[in-house]
């Protein structure tokens, strides 16, 4: 499964003041441990008011491209953020995100065409986020139709299914589990992606609910998550449920990541 980091968020308090102060150190090192750890992807996301966003995105962008390999994950609810990331990218990135908002739609896809990125895909609209999985898989059909029109294979389309906050509605891991599950059936060529740490906002031990989460939302089907790479114990977590599953051949993943200490 791919993992993709968190940590380079300007919601984050360390993170926002070092965009500010455009220090480039304190990125690059956050950069590097998380590739260090594993990640897959390094999700950057300014996170800064509308007019400044595209200019500090493609800061970070270029800040971290100097010091790793590792793909980036361009990350914004603005499609002109979006758009200059991923012009300022140097090699294939995944696009955090579209969703059945028209604006994100019509401005992004096109983009898209023809080349080689994946995306994320969020089931809400312009109307929200819906509150029942027949809603939801009525934005994923969409969604899908959208982006194999704009020429993006089904294999690139990562699905969030929008793991809600169980604080504020229990069933919300129960919804993106069941439309995960109901979704593949109908398309079984698409990945899911998944925002971990959404689910168990507002409440204590949240890494305890983390860890769980991702354990079940390994077994429903989940492809890639959007985590802390640097937290051993989720990591542990995830390659023991993905060798359980049968998703870990000969058991390489798991023994070599007990091997370099991150299990046990």
């Amino acid at each position: 499964m791919l993992i993709v980091g968190e940590k380079l968020n300007g919601t984050l308090g360390p993170v926002a003041q070092a965009i500010k102060s455009r220090d480039t150190r304190f990125v690059q090192e956050l950069a590097l441990k998380q590739a260090e750890a594993g990640a897959d992807f390094i999700d950057l996301n300014a996170g800064t008011g509308p007019q400044e966003e595209p200019e500090s995105l493609v800061w970070l962008i270029q800040a971290v491209e100097r010091v790793t390999d590792v793909p980036l994950c361009v990350d914004s609810a603005e499609p002109a953020a979006i758009l200059a990331g991923l012009e300022a990218v140097s090699r294939p990135a995944l696009v955090n995100s579209i969703s059945g908002k028209e604006q994100l739609l019509s401005e992004v896809l096109p983009i898209l065409s023809g080349r080689s990125w994946g995306v994320i895909a969020l089931l809400l609209d312009d109307q929200g986020i819906p509150g029942t999985v027949e809603e939801r898989l009525a934005i994923g059909r969409r969604l899908i139709a959208r982006t194999r029109a704009a020429g993006v294979d089904d294999e690139r389309v990562f699905v969030d299914p929008l793991a809600v906050a169980v604080s504020t509605r229990q069933d919300g891991a129960l919804l993106a589990l069941d439309t995960m599950t109901k979704l593949r059936e109908e398309f079984p060529s698409i990945k899911f992606g998944l925002g971990l740490s959404n689910v168990s906002f507002g409440l204590p031990a949240r890494k305890v609910l983390n860890r769980v989460f991702l354990t079940l939302a390994v077994a429903a089907g989940l492809d890639m998550a959007i985590l802390d790479p640097l937290d051993d114990g989720l990591y542990s977590e995830l390659r023991a449920a993905e060798l359980l599953l049968g998703r870990d051949r000969f058991c390489r993943t798991y023994t070599k990541a007990f091997r370099a200490g991150r299990i046990g």
